[in-house]
């Protein structure tokens, strides 16, 4: 059992903190701002992405132990481990988010004015709760925890693999008002989800009893629903399955974005959005697994059998194991349709811009108000998980230098880091763009130290106004 914690603990902290894009959002002249607000103030008038290349992010995150915690040179592996697992609790999470733009456009209409963007992109979503004591008691038995019980309310995994087709509309209400929103229908191409689970195992001291110890299962309820990942693990369903779903899927979700950005004054602005207000309804290529109940044993009672009078010996074990069962079901092969809500995000911004004014005497962005070439900022970010919400703070500097480059420097709290520098790059040539951002850049000379890191990179065509 200490090899699948070893195993467990292997796979959270190697992962490549999730889904926060804080370099991209207010970034007014990247097309990718209004997929994290809808309603954002934009520079340009028209965009066309690369195909598969227009966006691609990848982000992860621990938020109790890094690599280097638990594989570093020196001292004894299971001791590190071992103090992992009581240093963490059940709050601390794994998760890893990926996504990538298939095809994204979008245009300004010249008969309303308003900016339509739309477009497909893959996403791929994990986030995994640990399991503190379902730990303890796989590393470390039963033994010294005589009277103390573990719950089974511990285990919670989400995770996911999508696509999402969006259609965006972003419209000037006043010169200091302009809002968004988005319409996305989600398909979904794999899912697992356990995250609601109970129940309670617990090693009683009866000294008076048969036995001087009793253990109980307590309202063992624990669930996994997939779907999806059937075809795939039982029918052998190739790539080609994958893409069939990513295009149209039998399990389908609506949801929608909205976001806004006021102007305060000449140099003031405040933005807010909420990402992702929806649900993926799960019917077809189901499997849930169920394990149910209550059971409670003194251990095995031995009776000694006449064998000289020809009575059988006892099976101890298969009776033991008939009596789990009977009292423990363990269900595989229900299927059982369920319905997921997706991570909604918020964000939301406060914005001073000094220096040149980028606009000059043309009116440059859609909403009509100043561009400066250095803005200072705040931004605060926060995600909703299955076990509450986890939220990130950010502190900004966002430099246009010319015609060709803008940068981007934030600093970003979270619970995964304190000390998270990230930097955007951005160029364009002529029409064509190419931008790349990166967090956690100080801890990039040895990765194995950082409980998070994420990376963003893009190409596409922005046709600016004449």
């Amino acid at each position: 059992m200490r090899a699948v914690i070893i195993i467990y603990m292997s796979f959270v902290v190697t992962q490549v903190c999730a889904q926060n894009k804080q370099l991209l959002y207010n970034v007014d002249d990247l097309p990718q701002t209004l997929l994290s607000n809808p309603g954002a103030s934009i520079a340009f008038e028209k965009h066309i992405g690369i195909p598969f290349l227009s966006g691609f992010s990848v982000s992860a995150g621990s938020s109790g132990v890094s690599t280097y915690d638990i594989f570093q040179e020196g001292g004894d592996i299971n001791t590190r481990i071992r103090d992992a697992i009581f240093r963490l609790d059940n709050k601390d999470s794994f998760v890893v988010n990926q996504q990538l733009e298939l095809v994204s456009f979008g245009w300004k209409s010249k008969f309303t004015e308003n900016y339509y963007s739309a477009g497909l992109y893959q996403e791929t979503d994990v986030i995994a709760y640990f399991p503190k004591d379902i730990a303890i008691l796989a590393y470390e038995g039963n033994a010294n925890f005589i009277d103390v019980p573990f719950q089974f309310s511990d285990i919670s995994v989400a995770a996911e693999v999508i696509s999402v087709y969006h259609f965006g509309v972003n419209k000037e209400i006043s010169k200091k008002l302009r809002v968004g929103g988005r319409a996305k229908l989600y398909m979904s191409i794999v899912n697992i989800n356990s995250t609601d689970n109970e129940g309670v195992f617990i090693t009683r001291s009866t000294p008076n009893g048969p036995n001087f110890l009793q253990h109980q299962v307590q309202g063992a309820n624990v669930t996994a629903n997939t779907s999806g990942l059937r075809s795939f693990v039982d029918d052998n369903a190739g790539a080609g399955k994958a893409v069939g779903r990513a295009i149209l899927s039998n399990n389908l979700g609506v949801g929608f974005d909205i976001g806004a950005t006021y102007t305060i004054d000449d140099h003031w602005t405040a933005t807010g959005s909420i990402i992702d207000v929806g649900a993926i309804f799960h019917t077809k290529d189901l499997k849930n697994y169920r394990l149910s109940g209550s059971y409670e044993t003194d251990g095995i009672e031995l009776q000694f059998p006449d064998v000289l009078n020809g009575e059988d010996l006892t099976d101890y074990w298969q009776n033991l194991q008939d009596e789990f069962e009977e009292n423990l079901p363990y269900e595989d092969s229900l299927q059982a349709s369920y319905t997921t809500w997706r991570p909604t995000k918020f964000n939301a911004s406060i914005n001073r811009g000094f220096g040149t004014n980028l606009n000059g005497d043309c009116d440059c962005t859609n909403s009509g108000v100043d561009r400066y070439a250095t803005n200072v900022g705040a931004q605060l970010y926060a995600i909703k998980r299955p076990r509450g919400f986890q939220g990130a703070a950010t502190l900004y500097v966002d430099r246009t230098w010319n015609r060709f480059l803008r940068t981007k420097m934030t600093y970003t709290y979270d619970a995964f880091s304190n000390r998270n520098i990230g930097l955007l790059l951005s160029t364009k040539i002529n029409k064509f763009n190419v931008y790349l951002a990166a967090d956690n850049i100080l801890d990039y000379t040895n990765l194995a130290k950082a409980q998070s890191a994420s990376v963003q990179f893009g190409f596409q065509l922005i046709f600016d106004p004449e």
